[in-house]
């Protein structure tokens, strides 16, 4: 694999997010030396504790998700849309037919080809105000949103992990290794074409 010091992914939260899936995350790409950043919509506060689905586990958020530039969006390798309830709490919007500020990143995201996007789980539910994001291209999620991507006009595979180009997409959060291995493994292709090059 090449070697992926200096990388740096994004991984965007809320309550509700899935306990083994952040601190995996977390341990398995610090092993790899890259920086894992977690963002939020902060809603004027400095920092948010938000609780884990599973064990109420707490996790303090400092960085904001609002306000990103493409410069600042162009300087991660990588934005991930975790499992749990992340999506379904980052998708709120103040004015309901607006799309949500994170809805917004991720669909300026998906306009940057050398950003990777990496969705598992219930994290489609995010790119439902935005479903030309994944319009005619392969993805999985939860077995519960199949019947969204549908509806959304992706095209269903019943896989564990699934990789279309820049995007990435994982089944449930109990497929997190699967889903970073496949992640990293995309990176590291990256870094290696960028060194051919």
């Amino acid at each position: 694999m090449a070697d992926l010091r200096g990388a740096r992914v994004a991984v965007l939260m809320e309550s509700d997010y899935y306990e083994p899936e952040i601190f995996y995350y977390q341990r398995r790409f610090a092993e790899e030396g890259i920086r894992l950043d977690l963002l939020t919509r902060l809603w004027g506060q400095p920092e948010i504790t938000f609780t884990g689905h599973e064990y109420r586990a707490p996790l303090t958020v400092n960085g904001s998700l609002e306000g990103l530039d493409d410069d600042a969006l162009r300087s991660y390798d990588a934005i991930v849309v975790p499992s749990g309830m992340v999506a379904d709490r980052l998708r709120f919007s103040e004015k309901p037919l607006d799309p949500s500020p994170a809805t917004e990143l991720m669909r300026r995201a998906f306009a940057l080809p050398e950003v990777l996007k990496g969705v598992i789980c219930h994290g489609m539910w995010l790119l439902a105000k935005a479903p030309e994001t994944v319009r005619g291209r392969p993805v999985t999620c939860h077995n519960n949103l199949v019947g969204d991507v549908l509806n959304m006009g992706a095209e269903y595979r019943d896989e564990d992990v699934v990789v279309d180009g820049d995007l990435v997409t994982g089944r449930s959060g109990a497929h997190c290794h699967l889903f970073a291995r496949a992640l990293l493994g995309e990176l590291a292709a990256r870094r290696n074409g960028e060194r051919a090059a």
